[in-house]
């Protein structure tokens, strides 16, 4: 197993997670992002920058991804490639996606798109709150713990 990053709308915080938890288990952890970020020294962490573009980093993400791989991302299509591939999907919130989930989370985010298109205002998503933060590394925890 391996961990991918979708680095670039990672909120810092989740970051911090993800990195203790790549040295405490000792699995390789790759950020993906458009644009260079500081990482701290481990041999289980690294970064691959890739161009700038539409969905560049999310594209080379799913190519590299193997079945049983994690990727970290609020991305809902590409959590949805990610499982299509067997691989799983963790949001910085904490929510896996799973094959019972998707297509309603893809629905969901296709219908506030076309609200958006249309002129209506729909807000964005609330800040990371310490509710979100704990069900993320408690998810994190049990994926990591269930792959060992």
């Amino acid at each position: 197993m391996k961990i991918w990053v979708d680095a670039d709308a990672c909120p810092a915080v989740i970051k911090e997670i993800i990195f203790r938890a790549a040295d405490r288990t000792k699995i390789e952890t790759t950020l993906v992002a458009n644009h260079g970020m500081r990482i701290p020294p481990s041999p289980f962490i690294k970064m691959l920058r890739v161009s700038s573009g539409f969905d560049v980093a999310d594209n080379e993400i799913v190519k590299r991804l193997n079945a049983e791989d994690l990727v970290i991302t609020s991305d809902i299509p590409l959590a949805a490639e990610v499982i299509e591939k067997s691989g799983q999907a963790l949001s910085p919130r904490g929510e896996l996606y799973t094959k019972s989930n998707i297509k309603s989370r893809l629905n969901i985010r296709d219908f506030m798109d076309t609200m958006r298109a249309s002129g209506v205002n729909t807000g964005g998503p609330p800040a990371l709150n310490q509710q979100d933060k704990k069900a993320f590394a408690d998810n994190l925890d049990k994926i990591l713990t269930k792959a060992r």
